[in-house]
This record gives C-alpha cells, structure tokens and sequence, in this order.
C-alpha cells in the first residue's frame, strides 16, 4: 500500500512540477495584431486589447476618440485616433493630446522629440515623462501624431521598474496608420 500512495505521490508531485514549468515558459507578453475598425491603424498589442469610443476636447474642439488598450504587469499600452475637422486642428490636437496626458500622471515631461517632414509642421511629438498618480511613481513613454484629419496617440503607462524598453519600442514601431 505504501508503494502505491509513493507512486501516486510521485506522480503527482511530477505533473504539478511540469505544469509549474509550462507556467514558468509562458511568455508575458502575448503581441497580437490589432486593426481598429473605428480608425484607420494597425498597431502589435502585448494581450488582447479592450475597445470603447468617447467624446473628447482636443484644442476646443469635441471629437469622438476611439481607445484601445491592453494591460501587461502593471504597465498599459494604449492608442487612441479621432478625425478633426481638417489639418490645422489636427496639428492643434496633438499638443493639446501631449499636454493632457503628461497631466494625467501630474508629470514633467524628462525627453521631448518632434518628426516633421521635410518642410512641414511637426507630425509627431515623441515624449518621456515621470509622475505619480495615488502616491505611485509612474512613467509615460508617448507619441502623438498628426497624419491629415487625424490625429493618433500612443501611449504606454506604468511603474518605472515595469516598463521595458524593448516592449515599449515594439510597440511603437508597430503601429501603422493606413
């Protein structure tokens, strides 16, 4: 009888180390293809991204943003895109966009690059910022783009120690708007 519960035992013991293994080799980050069907991007999110569209101010004018976003560990990947009424808004928009985020997390924005074409306004404001929201120190890595009407912004948020540079790089070169 000994032998049998021994063998039972083992046999469990094994099986709970080999799923605790599989546990142990599933990746945290699951990148899947996103293409919104609200605005015209495709973007790689690290899990399934949940969805919802809502009114927002940009620059004075109210606009319907549509969000997607997913959480890893803490940290969040986000995309919102909404059509302004022509170009000039949009280039008004991202900076509004810029501003607004970097407040959300009572921030101060540590880098700050802008991409033009040649010749043209800024299309992109890439930033890097430290705050805090609820005591906790957080960083955001984002950047707002302009292309015509419309106006993109990524965005990923979270504890410093949790944001990883090739995860947030991954992510931001990923997204294509069509």
């Amino acid at each position: 009888m000994d032998t049998k519960i021994t063998t039972a035992v083992r046999a469990a013991l094994g099986a709970a180390l080999a799923c605790a293994a599989l546990a142990a080799c599933s990746p945290k980050f699951d990148w899947r293809d996103f293409r919104s069907t609200e605005a015209p991007y495709a973007v790689l999110f690290p899990a399934k991204p949940a969805t919802h569209t809502r009114s927002i101010n940009l620059g004075g004018a109210t606009v319907n943003m549509q969000m997607a976003a997913a959480e890893v560990d803490g940290v969040t990947f986000a995309v919102g895109a909404a059509e302004m009424a022509d170009a000039a808004q949009a280039q008004a928009a991202v900076a509004a966009m810029k501003t607004a985020m970097v407040a959300n997390i009572n921030g101060t924005i540590t880098t700050e690059k802008l991409a033009a074409k040649q010749g043209q306004q800024p299309q992109a404001i890439e930033v890097d910022a430290k705050g805090s929201r609820n005591g906790e120190a957080l960083r955001m890595v984002g950047r707002f783009i302009a292309s015509d009407k419309r106006v993109y912004q990524l965005i990923v948020v979270g504890r410093d120690k949790h944001m990883l540079n090739d995860e947030i790089e991954m992510f931001m070169r990923s997204f294509k708007p069509n």
